[in-house]
């Protein structure tokens, strides 16, 4: 189950990446842009007001973001404002929604990270794209991070193997190159980087909170409660020693993967 208010804690540090990959999007006049992982839906709602004249479509798998995004859209300061009309949210899962018509801008923010098998799924919507049309996605890159390494540790333990052995993590983004690749192949033209982010988390395990809402969704899911809250002290514990705080803060570096594709 996701939860909105928890994820929204760091609504500014999640956001950046999302502004830093839209703003590579030249398209003119698109009809139909489609927001693929909406989550509460904010973020498309700036989609509907770049492109005021277009069908703007937010698409989640959690009926949780879904009735977020709903009420946002209902309450939104504005709404009557230029593209309100033209902004909707539904509930569908992005591994096999497809669109009505062609797509113009297709937009996928820190999603495909749940989706082991999203290069055959990119390699799909660069192929639904109307002619000229725009695929752009990031995802987390930060497999290597001290986080993930402490994670893999402590859930191959001897007190957690047994628990949590089987458990699949969130993939992490592969090599740009590698996505680049796979899109020029398909008839595209592609601009693939990654970027580091040096957030400055602020309070007590900030790192741990931020991924309460995100990458240990699978292991919390996976434990009763009492259970979950031994493994989140031991796993608090740990990234305190790698993510000490400072003064103005808690460093946290957080590399991310990005494309943006034009289809030819």
């Amino acid at each position: 189950m996701w939860d909105p208010v928890l994820y929204g804690r760091y609504a500014t540090e999640r956001s950046r990446p999302f502004f830093d990959l839209v703003a590579r999007i030249d398209a003119d006049q698109p009809a139909l842009v489609v927001d693929l992982g909406c989550g509460s839906g904010e973020l498309t709602a700036s989609l509907a007001s770049r492109w005021p004249a277009a069908d703007v479509r937010g698409i989640d798998s959690s009926a949780e973001m879904i009735e977020s995004a709903q009420k946002m859209l209902a309450t939104r300061p504005g709404g009557s404002g230029p593209g309100a009309g033209r902004l909707g949210f539904a509930l569908d899962d992005v591994r096999t929604w497809r669109p009505a018509r062609p797509a113009d801008v297709l937009v996928s923010n820190a999603v495909l990270q749940w989706v082991p098998e999203h290069r055959d799924l990119l390699a799909r919507w660069a192929d639904g794209l109307a002619a000229g049309g725009w695929l752009a996605f990031q995802l987390p890159g930060n497999g290597e991070a001290p986080a993930y390494q402490v994670l893999r540790e402590l859930i191959g333990s001897a007190a957690w193997r047994s628990r949590l052995a089987d458990l699949d993590l969130n993939q992490q983004g592969a090599d740009p190159a590698e996505y680049l690749d796979l899109l020029a192949r398909a008839g595209c033209d592609v601009d693939a980087w990654e970027t580091t982010y040096l957030h400055i988390l602020q309070g007590e395990d900030p790192v741990l909170r931020w991924y309460l809402s995100t990458g240990l969704r699978p292991v919390v899911a996976a434990l009763d409660p009492e259970a979950a809250e031994r493994f989140l002290a031991e796993y608090g514990a740990l990234l305190r020693g790698a993510y000490p705080a400072a003064a103005y803060g808690t460093l946290f570096p957080f590399r991310r993967v990005f494309v943006v594709a034009r289809r030819r």
